[in-house]
């Protein structure tokens, strides 16, 4: 089902440039809430990977099964989907991780359409709120980090030969010090080139060599709460110093937490984005609109805890919001009963499926999963 989603303004702000316009296609009704987009076939075109089937672009309407995702109440214990190239065959896998296995794993593309994925245990971690991806060693390749506490980092194990392919096995590393809670992100917040990682209660500075554990410090600068995952590292203001971006991912609002100092110690003032809409759960940046300036694009989780956090049963959302160094501007993609509209799930991802140009919106969720095909301006 395709059609036109309707696009409204509205305050955070009023937005002067006319609005992106977005083509709605519902992929599918299943209610995986995590979901990316990945050459799975090699055949050169995007296709859909969530939860337990891949959707063949470039139309999507041909599925195939990947595997079981065990199931616990309205919940799929699939809580991330990243494609990684794991074992260095050519062919892209992805990495997933669930909140009640409490296992991180990764799905071995069989290289053919018909078969399924096996499935492979990393390591048991604890529950896993969903899987982040960061280059964490400026290396110029992700690590994988399943934001469980204490800290953990999962480094992908390459061959000798020095060209980066992955062996099929991790090196995980733990960083037993600060706050964990909900929430987490990565970057660099205090401007020495090292990316440091964001937990609710504060944020932990990177050392010279990283995996070195035991050399990170805890810095106690802030409580975000329920925060999202991932909490974004931006420099909102522009005024040289990274920033907070953060959601409130199972309550009212999304705010940013401006870095400053009083002379001395640095300084954390929040500044409201808007109060009204909850469940801000999965945050990304991105140069939507072609225009140079990266805009924040983010949505509603639907029933993130099934029917008991504040707002459950308000309308979803799909949005995106120009930045303009803190004067933050609402564009509302989509919104309205979940029968027919879409939030953005714990995990969506953001691709050019078409190859028009425009960043395009995968989406999925318990209203199900879909796509929003960027038709700029």
């Amino acid at each position: 089902m395709t059609s036109l989603a309707m696009i409204f303004i509205c305050a955070a702000g009023i937005s002067a440039q006319e609005p992106l316009v977005f083509e709605r296609q519902l992929i599918s009704p299943r209610i995986f809430e995590a979901a990316s987009v990945m050459d799975v076939n090699r055949d050169k075109h995007p296709d859909i990977v969530s939860g337990e089937f891949w959707y063949e672009g470039p139309d999507f309407t041909v599925e195939h099964r990947i595997g079981d995702v065990p199931v616990v109440g309205e919940y799929y214990d699939d809580f991330s989907c990243y494609p990684m190239d794991v074992n260095g065959d050519g062919w892209m896998d992805f990495i997933t991780g669930g909140f009640f296995g409490c296992m991180l794993r990764w799905r071995e593309n069989p290289k053919d359409s018909n078969k399924e994925w096996p499935l492979h245990e990393v390591a048991k971690t604890g529950n896993i709120e969903r899987a982040c991806f960061y280059d964490i060693d400026n290396d110029k390749k992700l690590e994988v980090f399943p934001v469980t506490k204490p800290v953990s980092i999962f480094k992908l194990d390459c061959t000798r030969k020095g060209k980066g392919k992955g062996k099929g096995s991790f090196t995980q590393y733990n960083i037993d010090k600060g706050n964990g809670g909900h929430g987490f992100g990565c970057g660099d917040v205090n401007g020495d080139g090292r990316p440091d990682v964001i937990l609710s209660g504060g944020w932990l500075e990177a050392p010279e060599k990283t995996y070195d554990t035991n050399a990170w410090v805890w810095h106690d600068e802030f409580k975000l709460g329920s925060a999202s995952v991932p909490v974004l590292v931006y420099d909102v203001n522009a005024d040289g110093k990274n920033d907070l971006i953060v959601g409130e991912a199972h309550n009212f609002g999304l705010y940013w937490m401006e870095q400053g100092t009083d002379g001395t110690n640095r300084t954390w003032v929040k500044h409201s984005i808007e109060t009204g809409r909850s469940q801000y759960h999965d945050l990304q940046l991105c140069d939507l609109d072609n225009d140079g300036e990266i805009e924040l694009v983010t949505g509603k989780r639907y029933r993130a805890h099934n029917g008991h956090d504040p707002g459950d049963w308000d309308p979803l959302g799909l949005y995106y919001f120009e930045i303009n160094k803190g004067q933050f501007e609402r564009v509302t993609i989509d919104y309205g009963d979940p029968k027919q509209a879409s939030g953005a799930g714990i995990y969506f991802w953001l691709a050019d499926m078409d190859g028009n140009g425009w960043t395009d919106i995968v989406a999925p969720g318990k209203q199900g999963l879909y796509l929003f095909k960027n038709q700029g301006r």
